[in-house]
């Protein structure tokens, strides 16, 4: 099973990137995130992908999410589904038989420190609950929040930043925890410094791979030691983005 999880900053304009990319790779699930665009403004060649079911969830010029599940990952069109504290078309679950897959767009938080607080204070406690159902799970999305010290290059870190101080990234360990999740990226890839997903559109930063990682894959526990490849494109699109695919030994 593959799963990507991709910020595209604006489906319409990344319209050609999208579906060269699931051409060549065909993943299972597919979560897209800040799509900048209402139901109606999603591009003809996107609005209906096939062999996908596809849900889009986007507000005018301004976040959004979708899923994309390949018809051989589930005969029935899945149910797709929003958590209470979903505002500003944020989040948004598929069921796939015994999986759950959420695709998420934390906050920048810029603007408005206190609601980036509250979506993850609210994220925390729905994975709380979706822990206590006893099924395995995924999160995918950009959080927004550099986890550790490893996340940042070492010439960006600044704890006072939005998506670095301690408050933050302690919201993404008691998501970890409570939700009894593990970060896949990082769990196959511990040791490299290197590993960014998000790159600040100036100065060659995606050239110079100077960056932050903010897009992650969490999965519950069994199905993570299930996971045998994780990669960044950090070449292949013209997002600030670059998208997150894990593979999965999992029928």
């Amino acid at each position: 099973m593959k799963i990507v999880t991709w910020n595209v900053n604006g489906i319409r304009a990344r319209k050609d990137e999208v579906v060269s990319f699931i051409e060549r790779e065909r993943p299972d699930v597919l979560c897209l995130q800040e799509l900048k665009a209402t139901l109606p403004q999603i591009p003809e060649v996107l609005a209906e992908i096939a062999p996908y079911w596809c849900y889009w969830h986007g507000s005018k010029g301004y976040s959004g999410v979708s899923i994309h599940v390949h018809k051989d990952r589930s005969i029935d069109r899945p149910k797709f589904w929003h958590p209470e504290f979903d505002h500003e078309t944020r989040i948004v679950v598929a069921e796939l038989g015994p999986l759950s897959v959420a695709s998420i767009y934390v906050p920048n938080g810029g603007k408005n420190y206190e609601a980036k607080l509250e979506f993850l204070r609210a994220l925390e406690e729905y994975v709380v609950a979706a822990r206590a159902l006893g099924r395995p799970y995924v999160l995918c999305g950009d959080l927004n929040v550099a986890r550790a010290e490893d996340d940042v290059h070492p010439k960006l870190r600044d704890p006072r930043l939005v998506g670095q101080r301690p408050e933050e990234r302690a919201f993404i360990e008691r998501i970890l925890e409570r939700g009894a999740l593990r970060d896949v990226g990082r769990d196959l890839d511990p040791h490299n410094a290197s590993l960014f997903t998000w790159w600040a559109p100036w100065r060659n930063m995606r050239e110079r791979n100077m960056g932050w990682r903010l897009d992650y894959v969490l999965a519950t526990q069994d199905l993570a030691a299930k996971a045998t490849r994780s990669t960044v494109e950090r070449e292949a699109n013209s997002s600030d983005h670059g998208p997150l695919i894990v593979d999965f030994d999992w029928g």
